[in-house]
């Protein structure tokens, strides 16, 4: 019955437990994000300022504006858009922080459907 008991106070305490979120060392700086596109790993190199990112990707660069929603939930809109989905505006929150890196959750704005991606502060 106590080891029982025990089992039970451990497992709620570590399921209340929240990775610690330093939203603000992620505001500015030099990024890079990997994800996966149709079986090939692609790496984009991003620089972010309070207002604007800059962000290259397979040799293509483009700009968005930055809205900081809160320390760590912002939105992107890109500035030159060439296609009706590039006018979408993307929603970003970061869920979890590390020294150099964050995982975050993104989606077009309005849209329920998230996808995750982890980015590494590379400056």
């Amino acid at each position: 019955m106590k080891k029982t008991t025990l089992l039970l106070l451990v497992l709620t305490l570590a399921s209340c437990s929240q990775k610690e979120r330093k939203c603000e060392d992620f505001k500015t700086g030099t990024f890079e994000f990997t994800q996966e596109i149709n079986g090939k790993k692609h790496t984009s190199t991003f620089t972010r300022t309070e207002t604007l990112q800059i962000e290259t990707f397979n040799g293509k660069t483009d700009t968005a504006s930055v809205r900081w929603v809160n320390d760590c939930e912002f939105v992107l809109q890109k500035l030159h858009p060439k296609t009706m989905n590039e006018k979408k505006a993307i929603s970003m929150t970061i869920l979890a922080t590390d020294e150099n890196s964050y995982t975050f959750d993104y989606s077009f704005v309005g849209d329920a459907k998230k996808q995750r991606g982890t980015v590494t502060k590379i400056k």
